[in-house]
Parts: C-alpha cells; sequence; structure tokens
C-alpha cells in the first residue's frame, strides 16, 4: 500500500479515538443526572478514562514489540469495540461501577492505538515530512473531537429527560432508568465502525517497518540516558499537567455553562457549545501550525499559555455570557499545546526518541486528576475550581520559555 493511502487510514484512527474520547463530555453530566453523582464522583468517570494510559503503556509497547504494528491497530480497535459494546449491559442495569469499567477497556485500547500509531505515521513516508504529517493526523484528531459533542447531543442528552431539563431538576427513579439507556444506541453504532474499521485495517497491507533500524537504535540507546534531557524531565510533568487543565474544563463545561448565572441553558443546548470549544481546539492547531513556520515553537506555546490563563481568570472572576465566552476561547490556546510539548520534549533526543514518546504518552495520565478538579468544585464551586485549570497554565508557560530548553542551549 502507498505510504499516502496508508496515512489516510492511519488519519481515520486518530478521528476515532479523538471521538470516542470526547464523547465523555456529553456523557459525565449524563451520568451525572442519572447516578445522582457530585462532581467528585462524575469527573472519578474521566479519571477511569485517564487511568488507563498510566497502566496500558508500557504493556503496549511490549505487545508491539512481539506482534508489529499492523496487529497492534487491529487489537486496539478490537478491544475499544468490546468496551463500547459493554457500555450496553451497563446501561440496562444501570450500574456506575460496571460504566467505570467499560470506559477503562475503551481507553486501553485507544493507549494500545496512541502507542502504536504516533511512531508509525512518523516512520512510514519521507523522514523531512514526518512533522508534517503528525500534524495532518493531529487535525483529523481535533475534527473527531470537534464533531463528538454534536453526536453526544444528539443521541443522548437531546434523547434524555435530564439533556433537556434545566440544571436544577431532579429526576424521578423511572426517568433515571430510561435516561440511562439512551447511551445504548450511540455506543453499539460506535462498535459497528469500530469493528468495520479493524477489519479494513486487518485486510489492508500497511507497509512494514525495517527492524534493522530498530536494533541498531537500541545498541545505540545502551549508552545514553534521558536523564541527560531536561527538556524531556521538565516535558514530562508539562504533558501531565497540562491534561488536567484540558479534561477539567472540557468536563465540566456544561455543567458550567448550563447554570443560570451562566448561560442558562439545558445540557442538550450546552452540548453544542462545546462543539464550539473543541472546534477552536481544530483552528487554533492549524494556525499555530503556520505560525511556527516564523516563530520559535516555545514562543508560541508562552504565549497561548499566557492567553489561557488570562481567559481562566475571566471565567472565574465574570458571569453571564461573558464567562461562558471566556471558557470557550480556551479550546483556542489549548489547541496547540499537547503536540508543542511533545515535540519540545522528544528535541535533540537521536534515539532515545521512541522511549521518550512512550514516556510523554504515560504522561496523558494526568488527566486522571480531573478528579480532583471535581473535588474543588463540590467543597469550593463550580466557578472558583477553574483556578485549577489557571495554575497549570502557569505551568506550561514556564516550561515554554525555560523547562524546554536543551542541555546545550542552557550552558550558552
Amino acid at each position: 500500500m502507498p505510504y499516502r493511502q496508508a496515512l489516510a487510514l492511519l488519519a481515520t484512527l486518530f478521528f476515532m479515538w479523538g471521538f470516542i474520547t470526547v464523547i465523555n463530555n456529553t456523557l459525565l453530566p449524563h451520568l451525572r443526572s442519572v447516578f445522582d453523582l457530585s462532581y467528585t464522583q462524575a469527573t472519578l468517570i474521566e479519571s477511569a478514562w485517564f487511568i488507563a494510559y498510566f497502566f496500558a503503556s508500557i504493556p503496549s509497547a511490549k505487545l508491539i514489540e512481539r506482534v508489529g504494528y499492523r496487529p497492534a491497530l487491529v487489537i486496539g480497535l478490537g478491544i475499544m469495540a468490546v468496551g463500547a459494546l459493554l457500555m450496553i449491559p451497563a446501561a440496562r442495569i444501570p450500574s456506575y461501577p460496571f460504566t467505570l469499567v467499560a470506559l477503562f477497556i475503551i481507553a486501553s485500547g485507544i493507549t494500545l492505538l496512541q502507542v502504536a500509531a504516533n511512531p508509525y505515521v512518523a516512520v512510514i513516508g519521507p523522514p523531512e515530512t514526518s512533522s508534517s504529517r503528525l500534524n495532518l493526523v493531529q487535525a483529523f484528531n481535533s475534527m473527531g473531537t470537534t464533531f463528538a459533542p454534536l453526536f453526544g447531543g444528539w443521541l443522548i442528552l437531546s434523547r434524555s429527560t435530564g439533556g433537556t431539563s434545566g440544571a436544577d431538576r431532579v429526576l424521578t427513579d423511572a426517568e433515571r432508568l430510561a435516561d440511562a439507556r439512551s447511551v445504548e444506541l450511540p455506543y453499539l453504532i460506535v462498535a459497528v465502525v469500530l469493528i468495520l474499521l479493524a477489519f479494513v485495517i486487518y485486510r489492508s497491507r500497511l507497509p512494514d517497518l525495517s527492524r534493522s533500524d530498530l536494533a541498531l537504535e537500541a545498541a545505540e540507546r545502551k549508552q545514553l540516558s534521558l536523564w541527560n534531557h531536561p527538556n524531556l524531565i521538565w516535558g514530562i510533568p508539562a504533558i501531565f499537567i497540562y491534561l488536567i487543565a484540558e479534561i477539567g474544563v472540557a468536563n465540566l463545561f456544561i455543567n458550567f455553562v448550563s447554570q443560570p448565572e451562566i448561560g442558562n441553558l439545558t445540557h442538550a443546548e450546552a452540548s453544542n457549545y462545546l462543539f464550539l470549544l473543541w472546534g477552536g481546539m481544530m483552528v487554533g492547531r492549524f494556525i499555530g501550525s503556520f505560525l511556527m513556520r516564523a516563530i520559535e515553537p516555545g514562543h508560541v506555546l508562552a504565549a497561548a499559555a499566557a492567553l489561557a490563563c488570562a481567559v481562566m481568570l475571566v471565567t472565574v472572576f465574570s458571569t453571564g455570557k461573558t464567562a461562558m465566552w471566556a471558557l470557550i476561547s480556551v479550546g483556542l490556546f489549548h489547541s496547540i499545546m499537547f503536540p508543542t510539548i511533545f515535540t519540545l520534549g522528544i528535541r535533540g533526543l537521536g534515539p532515545l526518541t521512541e522511549e521518550a514518546s512512550g514516556l510523554l504518552v504515560m504522561a496523558i495520565a494526568g488527566g486522571a486528576l480531573v478528579v480532583v478538579h471535581g473535588w474543588l468544585a463540590d467543597r469550593y464551586g463550580l466557578q472558583p475550581s477553574f483556578l485549577l485549570t489557571a495554575a497549570c497554565e502557569v505551568y506550561v508557560f514556564w516550561y515554554a520559555l525555560w523547562g524546554s530548553r536543551l542541555k546545550s542551549e542552557r550552558k550558552a
């Protein structure tokens, strides 16, 4: 298969895992009303999702080493499909713990895709265009995150009593049971699409990677140390901390803008504005890619972090539409953070790049600490809890200007 066709197929994978990840943003307020959860319990849903990145990253790398990249992609899609199908009995029971297990399984499949697809995209074509290819598939990932809220709003929130009622509506037991089952159809659709995609990849002839090059790098790695690269050492917590900010905003967005003093919307109406949050991330990645042709990536990242911190302070200390649009705008500034931190983190690592990439992927587990954001919302209020997001932006700003410097640049 020519590498352009392979790239198109892999872009579909990036789209799907972005899409499925962001369905959680509509699932969280839905399950909060179904199970009558606190914010802490609701954000634990996302924590279960991102804990999978911590536990599944190393086993995923071992599996890829044993079976190869193409079979690993098929297995990852299969694991995701199993998790999606388990959401159906979880909804029929309905069971909050069963739901957490199903989501953990889906996220484990996505982790396998992340560990396999990112380096695969980088090596299947000419080395000089590897960055371009990675940016392209990341744009498809953002496209998936952009459309997911519309899908979730239409098939989950708009078909449920909790999703079409006011923010203060308390559901009866019968309404909770009916609302729980509204997730069956969307996850059945997702499972069917995943199975079809797994079959297409299984039947495809994706190009194989050269194992001789991998063996050469393995020999070189024995003489090198990751600890000699401060841009990686500080980059791992940068990814971890950034994920707390991104996931906290996305998962509490619908609950926040639905409040009478902010947007006064139903959850179904609020999901349409969540579409704008993720759409801003897609647009921001294209803008950031253009700006980085002329401006140092670290400087672009620093500007984005400063602006993100500013709009989060507006979100906390204002009310009404001003606070709502400030929170929506943070998606534009968050857009470049993950890929830029990732790029700065592996800069100058040579044969250590693959190992460093695995550690940065594992740092995505930072999204699990969104439960801290939920705890702050329960204890101090939903609006003040976004000060945590502003604090996360401060660390990203520091990393952009100082933490991301190479060892040689520090001596200079």
